[in-house]
Protein backbone atom coordinates (compact mmCIF):
# COMPACT_ATOMS: atom_id res chain seq x y z
CA UNK A 1 0.00 0.00 0.00
CA UNK A 2 1.33 3.44 -0.90
CA UNK A 3 2.00 6.04 1.74
CA UNK A 4 -1.07 8.18 2.26
CA UNK A 5 -3.39 5.56 0.74
CA UNK A 6 -6.27 4.54 2.96
CA UNK A 7 -6.86 0.78 3.25
CA UNK A 8 -9.95 -0.40 1.39
CA UNK A 9 -12.74 -1.90 3.45
CA UNK A 10 -13.15 -5.66 3.70
CA UNK A 11 -15.89 -7.19 1.58
CA UNK A 12 -17.72 -10.45 1.96
CA UNK A 13 -19.14 -12.87 2.14
CA UNK A 14 -19.19 -13.44 -1.60
CA UNK A 15 -21.47 -16.19 -2.88
CA UNK A 16 -20.74 -18.62 -5.70
CA UNK A 17 -22.18 -16.22 -8.29
CA UNK A 18 -19.64 -13.55 -7.38
CA UNK A 19 -16.85 -16.15 -7.33
CA UNK A 20 -17.86 -17.30 -10.83
CA UNK A 21 -17.90 -13.67 -12.02
CA UNK A 22 -14.26 -13.37 -10.93
CA UNK A 23 -12.98 -16.76 -12.17
CA UNK A 24 -13.43 -18.52 -15.52
CA UNK A 25 -13.29 -21.96 -13.85
CA UNK A 26 -16.39 -24.14 -13.91
CA UNK A 27 -17.30 -27.63 -12.74
CA UNK A 28 -15.35 -29.82 -12.20
CA UNK A 29 -12.42 -27.40 -11.81
CA UNK A 30 -14.03 -24.62 -9.78
CA UNK A 31 -12.58 -25.21 -6.31
CA UNK A 32 -13.78 -22.12 -4.41
CA UNK A 33 -17.34 -22.31 -3.09
CA UNK A 34 -17.54 -19.12 -1.08
CA UNK A 35 -15.47 -16.14 0.00
CA UNK A 36 -15.80 -15.35 3.69
CA UNK A 37 -13.70 -12.18 3.68
CA UNK A 38 -11.73 -10.27 1.07
CA UNK A 39 -9.61 -7.26 1.97
CA UNK A 40 -8.71 -5.65 -1.37
CA UNK A 41 -4.97 -5.32 -1.97
CA UNK A 42 -4.27 -7.54 1.06
CA UNK A 43 -5.87 -10.94 1.65
CA UNK A 44 -8.73 -13.37 1.15
CA UNK A 45 -10.35 -16.11 3.22
CA UNK A 46 -12.41 -18.57 1.15
CA UNK A 47 -14.02 -21.96 1.61
CA UNK A 48 -13.96 -25.19 -0.39
CA UNK A 49 -16.55 -27.71 0.79
CA UNK A 50 -14.86 -31.06 0.19
CA UNK A 51 -17.45 -33.77 -0.50
CA UNK A 52 -17.26 -37.45 -1.37
CA UNK A 53 -18.97 -36.54 -4.66
CA UNK A 54 -15.73 -35.05 -6.02
CA UNK A 55 -14.69 -37.10 -9.05
CA UNK A 56 -11.05 -37.37 -8.01
CA UNK A 57 -11.96 -39.40 -4.91
CA UNK A 58 -12.86 -42.37 -7.13
CA UNK A 59 -9.19 -42.94 -7.86
CA UNK A 60 -7.35 -41.01 -5.11
CA UNK A 61 -7.48 -43.38 -3.29
CA UNK A 62 -10.04 -46.21 -3.37
CA UNK A 63 -10.76 -47.09 0.25
CA UNK A 64 -8.88 -44.03 1.57
CA UNK A 65 -10.13 -40.88 -0.19
CA UNK A 66 -7.69 -37.95 0.06
CA UNK A 67 -7.82 -34.69 -1.91
CA UNK A 68 -4.75 -34.52 -4.18
CA UNK A 69 -2.17 -31.97 -3.07
CA UNK A 70 -2.06 -30.38 -6.51
CA UNK A 71 -5.80 -29.64 -6.21
CA UNK A 72 -5.31 -28.09 -2.79
CA UNK A 73 -2.70 -25.77 -4.31
CA UNK A 74 -5.06 -25.10 -7.24
CA UNK A 75 -7.82 -24.16 -4.76
CA UNK A 76 -5.43 -21.74 -3.05
CA UNK A 77 -4.49 -20.26 -6.41
CA UNK A 78 -8.14 -19.81 -7.35
CA UNK A 79 -8.79 -17.98 -4.08
CA UNK A 80 -5.77 -15.79 -4.82
CA UNK A 81 -7.16 -15.25 -8.33
CA UNK A 82 -10.39 -13.89 -6.85
CA UNK A 83 -8.31 -11.60 -4.61
CA UNK A 84 -6.28 -10.33 -7.57
CA UNK A 85 -9.25 -9.80 -9.88
CA UNK A 86 -11.28 -8.01 -7.20
CA UNK A 87 -8.32 -5.90 -6.02
CA UNK A 88 -7.37 -4.82 -9.52
CA UNK A 89 -10.95 -4.11 -10.58
CA UNK A 90 -10.91 -6.81 -13.26
CA UNK A 91 -14.06 -8.77 -12.33
CA UNK A 92 -16.16 -9.40 -15.43
CA UNK A 93 -13.38 -8.36 -17.85
CA UNK A 94 -12.49 -11.90 -18.93
CA UNK A 95 -8.90 -11.56 -17.72
CA UNK A 96 -7.27 -14.84 -16.69
CA UNK A 97 -4.85 -15.53 -13.85
CA UNK A 98 -2.15 -18.03 -14.89
CA UNK A 99 0.29 -19.88 -12.62
CA UNK A 100 3.90 -18.92 -13.23
CA UNK A 101 5.56 -20.60 -10.25
CA UNK A 102 4.82 -22.65 -7.14
CA UNK A 103 7.37 -22.57 -4.33
CA UNK A 104 7.70 -24.22 -0.96
CA UNK A 105 4.56 -26.35 -1.16
CA UNK A 106 4.16 -28.41 2.00
CA UNK A 107 1.38 -30.80 2.91
CA UNK A 108 0.79 -31.25 6.63
CA UNK A 109 -2.52 -33.06 6.97
CA UNK A 110 -4.66 -35.16 4.60
CA UNK A 111 -7.80 -33.45 3.30
CA UNK A 112 -10.66 -35.96 3.44
CA UNK A 113 -14.28 -35.80 2.32
CA UNK A 114 -16.68 -34.02 4.64
CA UNK A 115 -14.50 -31.08 5.65
CA UNK A 116 -14.61 -27.38 5.01
CA UNK A 117 -11.19 -26.44 3.66
CA UNK A 118 -10.34 -22.86 4.57
CA UNK A 119 -8.25 -21.17 1.89
CA UNK A 120 -6.25 -18.11 2.88
CA UNK A 121 -4.04 -16.14 0.53
CA UNK A 122 -2.31 -12.83 0.84
CA UNK A 123 -0.38 -10.64 -1.52
CA UNK A 124 3.37 -10.78 -1.09
CA UNK A 125 3.91 -8.54 -4.11
CA UNK A 126 1.36 -6.94 -6.44
CA UNK A 127 1.98 -5.42 -9.83
CA UNK A 128 -0.39 -4.78 -12.72
CA UNK A 129 0.41 -8.08 -14.47
CA UNK A 130 2.37 -10.27 -12.04
CA UNK A 131 1.44 -11.02 -8.43
CA UNK A 132 3.07 -13.13 -5.74
CA UNK A 133 1.03 -14.77 -3.00
CA UNK A 134 1.45 -16.78 0.19
CA UNK A 135 -1.29 -19.36 0.70
CA UNK A 136 -2.46 -21.60 3.53
CA UNK A 137 -5.16 -24.26 3.55
CA UNK A 138 -6.54 -25.40 6.88
CA UNK A 139 -9.20 -27.58 8.45
CA UNK A 140 -10.67 -26.32 11.72
CA UNK A 141 -7.71 -23.91 12.00
CA UNK A 142 -5.21 -26.77 11.68
CA UNK A 143 -2.75 -26.29 8.82
CA UNK A 144 -3.26 -28.82 6.02
CA UNK A 145 -1.07 -27.28 3.29
CA UNK A 146 0.86 -24.17 2.40
CA UNK A 147 2.56 -22.78 -0.69
CA UNK A 148 3.89 -19.59 -2.21
CA UNK A 149 3.03 -18.93 -5.81
CA UNK A 150 3.37 -16.40 -8.58
CA UNK A 151 0.67 -15.68 -11.14
CA UNK A 152 0.34 -13.58 -14.27
CA UNK A 153 -2.79 -11.69 -15.25
CA UNK A 154 -3.41 -11.88 -18.99
CA UNK A 155 -6.01 -11.70 -21.72
CA UNK A 156 -7.61 -15.02 -22.67
CA UNK A 157 -6.18 -16.68 -25.79
CA UNK A 158 -7.76 -15.60 -29.07
CA UNK A 159 -10.52 -17.93 -30.26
Amino acid sequence: MSEGTEPRAAIGPLDIGRVMAALPHRYPMLLVDRVERLIPDQSIRAIKAVTINEGFFQGHFPGRPIMPGVLIVEALAQAAGVLAVESLGLAGTGKLVYFMAIDGAKFRKPVEPGVLLTLEAEFVQKRAKVCKFAGRASIDEELAAEANFTAMIADPPAA
